[in-house]
């Protein structure tokens, strides 16, 4: 007779068991991984600048890229359309007031100008007929009052003589009569014609200021004409060196286009362009240092443009003293403004990619090998340097070089 198994349930349950408790050790140990914080990304000691916070003074001062400029310098536009005909001087040349540049032609312009001399010719002749003609007419006048005056005083002495014989009765009253009321005509006459002579030459002048003005205006016009067709000429203008010329032969000019640059040597300035989120504290008077490669030059800000031009603000320095060899115009060179000095403040190095006057975040090291993301409150910054208002305290060392690539991480385990 077969006996009944007793150990098999007996192996169910302690199989059972087993799995239960593996189960039970998988679950808590992946608890525990999931407590334990990620691995700190290593970052290589070399790549990294680290700084310490200070506590002291600091000159603020704001840095931007530019360019020497002449004070005293002008563009030569075309006053007139035409064609480049010769260049006749390259820039670097030193050029006088009338020295000619550039030789342009315009054949219809030289017409123009030799049509306007023949009319303001034309003018000048008719005017000088009309004088002659109007002077005759007064001439003639003249002579006629002279002859109305002659038959007034004759019939005049005639009525006196009659007079004086009407009184002895030799002549009669009526004869009288007449001879007076002839003599009254012939004065109302030269009156009249006295009055003629008067309007006459009223009437003259007139028409000779007439011919004046229409002379005047064909002088002028031919003195636009004349002028233009001497533009083709075009001449410096100014005592200097001719700095750039932007024709060449046989280029069509349009009226007004730049032909070329001269500038009076020995009276630079700089030009800077400072970052306009840099820019709010710049004023006329402040200091400025300008490095131009191969030298330093002291200088003044003398103008600051109230616009922004893609992202900067551009500011004019006065040069002060002798500059350095080598300084020309257009030369590129950097500018170092001081704006002012921060006494007794906490400060360190720039931190890279950061704003002065912001919240932010900054890794401070706080082993040999490790630095952990910390919150700061920065303030006003200078060009290498920026104040720590909140979050950090002197002797602190702070990673400043730029980490954006662990920018999600909050330690950095530093080798």
């Amino acid at each position: 007779m077969d006996k009944p198994r007793t150990d098999i349930d007996s192996r169910k349950r302690r199989r059972r068991l087993a799995w239960g408790a593996g189960a039970a050790a998988v679950a808590v140990g992946g608890i525990a991984l999931a407590m334990l914080e990620p691995m700190a990304p290593s970052v290589d000691s070399r790549s990294l600048y680290i700084d310490t916070v200070q506590q002291g003074d600091l000159v603020r001062r704001v840095r931007g890229p530019g360019i020497l400029v002449p004070r005293d310098q002008r563009w030569i536009a075309a006053a007139a359309e035409g064609r480049v005909e010769r260049v006749l001087v390259r820039p670097g040349t030193e050029v006088k007031m009338d020295t000619v540049l550039v030789e342009l032609v315009n054949p219809e312009l030289e017409q123009l100008a030799e049509e306007a001399r023949w009319a303001l010719d034309a003018g000048r002749a008719e005017h000088a007929s009309l004088r002659v003609r109007l002077e005759s007419d007064v001439l003639d006048q003249r002579a006629r009052i002279a002859e109305a005056r002659a038959d007034y005083e004759s019939a005049r002495l005639q009525a006196e003589a009659e007079g004086r014989l009407a009184g002895q009765k030799i002549i009669s009253d009526l004869q009288l009569a007449r001879s007076r009321l002839t003599a009254e005509q012939l004065g109302i006459r030269l009156e009249i014609e006295q009055e003629r002579l008067i309007k006459l030459r009223s009437s003259v002048d007139a028409q000779l200021q007439a011919q004046n003005a229409r002379v005047e205006q064909l002088r002028r016009s031919w003195q636009r004409q004349k002028e233009q067709a001497e533009s083709l000429q075009v001449r410096a203008g100014l005592d200097g060196v001719l700095q750039a010329l932007a024709v060449d032969v046989g280029q069509q000019l349009q009226l007004g286009a730049n032909i070329a640059r001269v500038a009076r040597p020995g009276s630079l300035v700089a030009e800077l362009r400072i970052p306009e989120i840099e820019a709010k504290d710049l004023a006329i008077g402040l200091p400025v240092t300008i490095d131009t490669r191969n030298g330093l030059a002291a200088g003044r800000i003398e103008r600051v443009e109230p616009a922004v031009q893609n992202g900067t603000v551009k500011v004019d320095v006065a040069l002060d003293g002798v500059l350095p060899a080598g300084a020309r115009a257009d030369l590129s060179v950097e500018g170092t403004v001081e704006i002012e000095k921060l006494s007794n403040v906490m400060h360190v190095a720039r931190p890279a990619a950061t704003q002065p006057d912001i919240d932010t975040t900054l890794f401070k090291v706080v082993d040999s090998d490790t630095a952990v993301r910390v919150p700061v409150k920065l303030g006003k910054a200078s060009v290498d340097r920026i104040v720590i208002v909140d979050g950090l305290k002197t002797g602190d060392r702070v990673i400043v070089s730029d980490l954006a690539q662990h920018q999600r991480h909050d330690r950095l385990s530093i080798d």
